[in-house]
């Protein structure tokens, strides 16, 4: 209730956003998950076909936010948003005549782009609509994205059964309506003046080596992240030998989003801020890794009795990542445009998703490596250790910077130093933070706008 009262409180922009958002992740969720079984099963192609076919469109997403998030600034996130729905339309019809290796190629690139491009354009208009709610407008986001993912995953479950290529139309179709809704209902946005020379810009961003510190801090969150699609479902159906644990694992985790997020963030808004609690929320996410050391040694089990216990265990760790990052991600979100002036935004997230990307991709690596000396040396507990030492590591490293005043961020009165300091961004924090070599001059016009 809580949350459908903030909702009709937004202004009509956000409004229409959050529905967007639902209806990308439900026209992913309908397609994405059952593309490798298709290409697989279906189709008969080999599992380095199906790698190259995934792998590709990651590629191109992760290697093309920056161009997304810098069109978004020069043209505006509007034009940006239906640009890339209408190229995921274009992409996903692809996939339903996919039935060879350059067809399924071409509708996987661009399928990566079509996201390159609207993921740091709509996190740019929600960023410039919501003022100075920003965790409240992302934590917002992030409930209406969930619920796209549920009901993408149960349509596409029941699609998928009859004809993928019926999946991939539906999940072309909804982006097709998406497209014409934003290209009709959509307001448009004026772009901020006084851009320069995109290299320049790239350069100005690049340079601010407190976002950079921070991009990198934050890093052990989306490792950990990921591994909600990887190390967790691998456990829970070794320890429960059911496979459909994955499945119970994100609806658990999807359920208690929809509940708690939106409450979560106005709580600790109210309670010095967001930014204050993102280096616990990250550690509770590693936190979320320590109850599978209670099972993943277990011997198969016999029965429901074994079943049962051992699927709460993994639930509960389900739970901790996700709570964890309900404390995360939405203040993480809205503290990434106030790192740099207002026109450079949409290059700010670009950049941010290519870093937290590559981190994310070769943190799966490690993880998997780890896995499987894990498996060769009897060490079941090795990859479950490793990412909870992430997360302390990546929970230490923001709170850090949060307590050394190197976040652009309003402190609570008294916090880290007198009131005198914590009142004002012009006394020892600014001072800190100027002496920063290689920080932009561009970040001292952002004072103001950062602190409302």
């Amino acid at each position: 209730m809580r949350t459908l009262r903030a909702v009709r409180e937004c202004p009509l922009a956000l409004r229409l956003l959050f529905i967007n958002q639902c209806g990308i992740d439900a026209g992913f969720y309908l397609l994405i998950p059952f593309l490798a079984t298709y290409i697989g099963h279906d189709l008969g192609m080999s599992a380095a076909v199906v790698g190259l076919v995934l792998g590709v469109r990651n590629l191109s997403q992760q290697g093309m936010y920056i161009i997304g998030g810098t069109a978004a600034d020069r043209l505006g996130p509007r034009v940006v948003i239906i640009a890339g729905c209408a190229l995921r339309t274009v992409g996903f019809t692809l996939f339903s005549f996919g039935n060879s290796l350059p067809l399924l190629l071409a509708a996987s690139g661009i399928s990566g782009l079509a996201a390159a491009l609207f993921y740091p354009a709509v996190r740019s208009y929600v960023s410039h609509e919501s003022g100075e709610r920003k965790a409240e407008a992302f934590a917002l986001l992030n409930v209406f994205a969930t619920i796209g993912s549920l009901v993408g995953l149960l349509a596409g479950s029941v699609l998928y059964l009859t004809d993928f290529r019926i999946c991939a139309l539906t999940a072309a179709g909804l982006f097709a309506v998406l497209t014409v809704a934003q290209a009709f209902a959509l307001p448009a946005r004026e772009v901020a003046s006084g851009h320069e020379p995109i290299v320049r810009e790239l350069r100005e961003v690049l340079g601010n080596r407190r976002f950079l510190c921070f991009a990198f801090a934050t890093t052990g969150m989306f490792i950990m992240e990921n591994q909600l699609y990887m190390l967790l479902p691998d456990g829970a159906q070794q320890a429960s030998g059911w496979a459909g644990a994955e499945a119970l694992l994100l609806s658990a985790g999807a359920v208690a989003n929809l509940l708690f997020q939106f409450r979560i963030t106005r709580s600790l808004e109210q309670r010095g801020g967001g930014m204050r609690w993102v280096g616990a929320g990250i550690a509770v996410i590693g936190l979320g890794f320590v109850p599978p050391l209670l099972v993943c040694d277990a011997s198969p089990p016999t029965g429901p009795g074994d079943v049962v216990p051992r699927l709460l265990v993994m639930i509960s760790a389900s739970l901790l990542l996700y709570f964890g990052g309900m404390v995360a991600y939405p203040p993480v979100l809205g503290l990434i445009p106030r790192f740099g002036s207002e026109r450079l935004t949409g290059t700010y997230f670009g950049l941010f998703y290519v870093l937290s990307g590559a981190t994310a991709a070769g943190g799966n690596a490690v993880i998997g490596w780890v896995m499987d000396v894990g498996e060769r040396t009897g060490r079941a507990w090795l990859p479950w250790v490793s990412c909870l030492f992430f997360g302390l590591a990546s929970g230490c490293a923001v709170a850090w910077l949060y307590r050394t005043r190197l976040l652009p961020c309003p402190y609570p009165v008294g916090e880290a130093g007198s009131a005198a300091e914590a009142g004002t961004e012009g006394g020892a924090a600014q001072d800190a933070v100027r002496m920063l070599p290689g920080q932009p001059r561009a970040t001292d016009d952002a004072a103001d706008h950062r602190t409302g």
